[in-house]
Order: structure tokens, then sequence, then C-alpha cells
């Protein structure tokens, strides 16, 4: 049994989609990302930054020995949950040559694409008075446009991130393409059509309609 720490609107939306298409059993613990409010003290022992996705585990094995285990960040909770099921098949094996693609793919979203979301959603994070958010808002803005730019002309005329295989890192693709916002400056999906179809495609998979309800 997974517990998956949950916050509507956050990252770890797409761990809860993995979860299902794994096929196993989890439970879904509310939480929040509102600074101003607490989080639920066993995530604070996980995580004490306070942030999701966090997932623990807790589990019976055959020879009677309990397996437990926690952790957070999305990246690492995707690589995890996808070694641990192969069956599911969202992962290249070890030896598969796709594997270094599938690694930087999911290593870039994470240190790249969602801190440039941070910048513009949270630039209070970033500088030391207020004034200054709006220039930490209009880099990140920017950022954006680049580091998707990088993605769209990674994939090229591929049906999916790693080709002609769907994976976690197709998820990874969707679930922050939902984050755009042009409203706030961020650039439209529409300027990166080939990210633009992987999301579409992605958008009708019955896992994906089940957590953001498209």
């Amino acid at each position: 049994m997974y517990k998956l720490f949950y916050a509507p609107r956050s990252a770890s939306m797409g761990i809860q989609v993995i979860l299902e298409e794994i096929g196993v059993p989890y439970e879904l613990i509310p939480t929040t990302t509102d600074r101003n409010k607490p989080c639920p003290p066993e995530q604070l022992a996980i995580n004490p930054n306070g942030w999701v996705p966090v997932l623990s585990w807790d589990e019976s094995t055959t020879d009677t020995t309990d397996t437990t285990g926690a952790m957070y960040e999305y990246a690492a909770i995707t690589m995890f949950l996808c070694d641990r099921h192969p069956q599911a098949n969202l992962a290249p094996a070890i030896d598969d040559p796709s594997r270094a693609l599938y690694l930087q793919t999911l290593v870039y979203f994470s240190n790249s694409i969602q801190n440039a979301f941070q910048l513009s959603y949270y630039p209070d994070r970033f500088v030391d008075s207020p004034a200054d958010e709006p220039s930490a808002q209009r880099r990140g803005n920017r950022r954006l446009k680049e580091t998707w730019k990088v993605i769209d002309d990674q994939i090229g005329g591929k049906q999916w991130m790693l080709g002609d295989r769907f994976s976690a890192a197709d998820i990874y693709l969707y679930m922050l393409s939902t984050w755009l916002n042009p409203a706030l400056g961020h650039p439209a999906i529409d300027e990166f059509p080939s990210v633009k179809r992987i999301a579409n495609s992605v958008a009708q998979r019955p896992s994906i309609q089940l957590v953001f309800e498209t």
C-alpha cells in the first residue's frame, strides 16, 4: 500500500497518474501547498520543506518481513516507482539505449522547467525585497520559454519523448504543460507544437482523465 500526500494543482497529481498506470493500491492523504496552513506532521517528518509530492509505503512480503519507506521529489519518486514496477513499462530498463534520455529528461524537467515555474509563481522565494519580485517573475517567464523550446526541439518528430514508446516522461510533460498560464506571462503551449502534440495524446489516457478530470 502506498500513501501519497496530495494537493490539487500540484506535482502530486503526476505521481497519482503513475500509481494509476501501475495499477497498485494507494491512499491519498490531503495536504496543502499554502505556506500559511499546516501540513500533516507525518508529511513534515518525511519532507521538512513541506512540499509535495511525498510518498510512503508499508507492505508485508511473503517471508513475513515488513518493508517500509518514504521519499520526496517528483523525479526521484518517478524513477523509484517505475523501476519497482517494471511490468507497467513506464521506463526503459537500465541496459536500454533510451535509458539515458529518459533520466536526462526527468532531471531536466525537475531542475530547469520546474525551477522556472517557481520563479514565475513564487518570486518571493528568490528575492530579498517585494520590489524585486516582478523582475524575478519576468526572468522565470523568459526561462520557461527557453526551457520548453529545448524540450520541443528534443522531441522533434518523435511520437513520444523517448521515440515510439510511451513513458513516465510523457506523464511529466503533460503535468507541467497544465501549469502554463499565458495570463501570467507564460508562453502559450501553441509555441511548442511537438510538446502540444504529445500533451494532447497523453490527455486521452484514462489515468490522466481520472486524475485531471479532463
